[in-house]
Parts: structure tokens; sequence; C-alpha cells
């Protein structure tokens, strides 16, 4: 019944979010937390590590999830299901793409549906940023954690020397390891 559960509600979650992972955390956050099967911080923990390796962030969330929950067959189900509903789509897009983009009425859809992924990828990052910074604690009080203030600063400013300085495009493996060398310093006291 566990691995259905995890489908279904991947399922559901590949099916209405668009706009790709960072617009699938919020309902992510709504079921997965609703459901007990992660706390708050555990799950921005889990968007950590899904956002440092390599593939589409969604796919990696549902599976880490997934293996949580049930281990390999788990994480199956839990991918299987955030995966297909976009897979079935494209399929049926596929199917009849000419006379789709054409229609009138997609494409105000289409308008429409940009300025709501937009508003729900702002809201991940704020929403991420004030559960980094300021509610920390697995106890959800308000507490400012300077630690990650500190490395978010540290990379903000290195990524600005390496783009304005150097003139080079970002380098984020460079980011990734800076931040994980920062983190078991800092957090290792």
């Amino acid at each position: 019944m566990e691995y259905l559960t995890l489908f279904f509600v991947f399922f559901k979650i590949g099916l209405f979010t668009f706009g790709g992972g960072y617009a699938m955390i919020p309902m992510i956050e709504d079921e997965v937390v609703a459901r007990g099967w992660l706390t708050a911080a555990e799950l921005l923990n889990f968007i950590g590590v899904a956002e440092s390796t390599p593939g589409p962030i969604a796919v990696n969330i549902a599976t880490f999830i997934g293996s949580s929950r049930g281990g390999l067959f788990g994480a199956f189900c839990a991918t299987v299901g955030v995966v297909l509903p976009s897979f079935l789509i494209i399929l049926l897009i596929a199917a009849v793409f000419r006379n789709f983009l054409k229609n009138r009425v997609v494409k105000g859809a289409l308008v429409g549906i940009r300025g709501v992924i937009v508003g729900l990828i702002v809201a991940t990052g704020l929403w991420t940023a004030l559960q980094l910074f300021f509610f920390a604690g697995t106890d959800a009080s308000f507490a400012l954690d300077w630690r990650a203030l500190a490395i978010f600063s540290l990379l903000a400013a290195v990524s600005i020397f390496i783009k304005k300085v150097l003139k080079r495009p970002s380098m984020p493996i460079l980011l990734i390891l800076i931040s994980a060398v920062c983190g078991m310093a800092l957090y290792s006291f």
C-alpha cells in the first residue's frame, strides 16, 4: 500500500504542477510534510542534496523521498509517479503539436501560466531562504543561523568575483564544493 501511495502522491504532484522542479517544491512540501513523511527541516536537506546531484530536482527529490519511505522499490514508484504525467502529456502534445501551438486559447493559457511559474519559483526561493537563515532549528523557532548566512554571503561574493572580475561564467561545481567544505567546517563544531 505504501508503494501505491508514493506513486499516486508523486503522480499528482507531477500532474498538477507546471514549470519544472522548483515550481513543484511547494506542492511536495504540502504533501510530504502533511503526511508526516518528512519534517520541513528534513525536506530542506533533501532539497539541498537534490540540487547538488545530477538530474532534475523533482525527480531527485521524489527518488530520495521514495527511498526513505520504501527502499529501492519506493524510490522507483515515486520517481515513475512524478515523471509519468509529463511523459504522457508530451506524448499527447507531440501527437497534435502543429495544431496545438497555433490555437489562441492554448497560447493565452501558456502566457498566463508563465506568470504563475515565476511566482512559484520566487516563493520557493523565499521559503528556502527563510527556512535556511531564520528557522534552522528542528523546533521551527525563529533564530538567525549566522553560519548559513556566512556561507551564502561567501558564495555570493565568490560568484560575483568569478563573473565580474574574472569575466568567466559561474562555476556551479566549484560553488558546491566550497559550500560543502564551509558546511563541514562550520557545522562540525
